[in-house]
């Protein structure tokens, strides 16, 4: 009786973790629901759910007319209305919601830690974004996201330089993009779940090669060092490297670097070492709750590096949850958390688990990393749709 009691524990922990993330925050702004005005939900007639700050956001501020985000039927914002399930649920959860991670958002940075000196995208420029990439020859940042048009490139100061990738069934069209990499000759590649494909495009946007019918989820996808392309395959869980003729539009190889891996997402290549690092999603075993491994692989593909969410859990006071990868200049695995908000370090390969936080607060979903040439870090932050840039504290 008392080791089910004290199982339980975690158990509850996750349960409401869950039913907050999943249920008790506005899919549109990614606030948290609440009783006070501007936060509380409202139904619109469609059935969908977003706080009363996103219904005033979104209609028209004559006629009051707007248009569902999720479903795009057309309604009025008189026509909303409270949504008593979600305020019940909130009064019921009460004071368990988020205990752990306030605390830790609220802790301050560790010496030599990252802080945020720029932001720029926001809703509306940017709609649920995936992907993060730089251009290794302009240093112009490319973002694949959920808009009419599923690529955006901003210049260094922020501002849409260019947009291109039309939502649409065509070849040429990009359906749902998952990640997007840069190539060193400027080619623009993008991982398309919609219809399984790889999707080459120049740095205006004409598109120069569609590669499918060779996968069955393409998933993350990173340039390496020698201008070719790894992709990893989430359902057929494999790790994929493209040569591809990008001037002329032509795939000249494919390679299958692995075949056993777990539901891997997030793929990363280090520029000083040639190491690729691998996210695995391996699928919870009775519980629902899927954990995350990092695979760090050499060049000739040996495993040098591994570690996983309880291995992690050893270092670190809460769960954490890797949804991005990549490596910093010095060959330092460098993770996004979204259980905790935060960016951490995981050390070289050889060294795994050397655990530093490199940013605390600040970030509410983080999907995407990369560094600038400046040593800059750039992260994608999913629920504020927007980029955020990070420099280093060096004194």
């Amino acid at each position: 009786m008392g080791t089910e009691a004290s199982g339980s524990g975690p158990a509850l922990q996750e349960l409401v973790r869950e039913a907050e993330i999943s249920l008790l925050e506005c899919k549109v702004c990614f606030e948290r629901f609440g009783h006070r005005q501007q936060r509380r939900p409202r139904n619109l007639p469609c059935g969908h759910v977003v706080c009363l700050a996103c219904v005033a956001a979104l209609a028209h501020p004559r006629t009051l007319a707007l248009e569902c985000p999720f479903c795009r039927r057309a309604c009025r914002g008189c026509d909303t209305s409270d949504c008593l399930p979600v305020l019940h649920l909130l009064e019921l959860l009460g004071s368990a919601l988020r205990p752990a991670p306030a605390a830790h958002r609220a802790a301050p940075s560790a010496p030599g830690a990252f802080t945020c000196h720029h932001v720029f995208g926001g809703w509306g420029t940017l709609v649920n974004p995936t992907g993060l990439a730089l251009c290794p020859k302009t240093g112009r940042v490319v973002v694949a996201h959920d808009g009419r048009r599923r690529v955006k490139i901003f210049d260094s100061g922020g501002g849409c330089a260019h947009q291109f990738g039309e939502k649409g069934e065509g070849a040429q069209d990009i359906r749902y993009p998952l990640d997007v990499t840069v190539t060193n000759d400027c080619h623009v590649v993008v991982t398309d779940a919609g219809d399984r494909s790889i999707k080459v495009f120049d740095f205006f946007g004409q598109v120069k090669l569609v590669i499918g019918g060779q996968f069955s989820l393409p998933w993350g996808v990173e340039t390496t060092p020698q201008n070719g392309v790894v992709v990893t395959d989430a359902e057929a869980g494999s790790l994929h490297l493209l040569e591809v003729d990008f001037p002329e539009g032509v795939l000249r190889r494919t390679e299958k670097l692995q075949v056993h891996l777990s539901n891997p997402r997030g793929v990363a290549v280090s520029w000083l070492t040639g190491a690729i690092a691998v996210l695995e999603h391996p699928p919870g075993l009775g519980t629902g709750a899927c954990g995350t491994t990092v695979k760090v692989f050499s060049p000739s593909m040996q495993l040098v590096g591994q570690v996983d969410t309880f291995g992690l859990s050893l270092f670190f006071p809460s769960r954490i949850t890797a949804s991005a990868v990549t490596f910093d200049h010095q060959g330092n695995v460098i993770v996004a958390d979204t259980s905790s908000q935060a960016v951490l370090c995981l050390g070289k390969p050889e060294e795994f688990p050397v655990l530093k936080p490199m940013i605390t607060h600040g970030l509410s979903h983080p999907v995407a990393l990369t560094f600038t040439k400046e040593n800059s870090l750039l992260v994608l932050d999913s629920a504020a749709h927007s980029i955020k840039v990070y420099k280093a504290d060096w004194g």
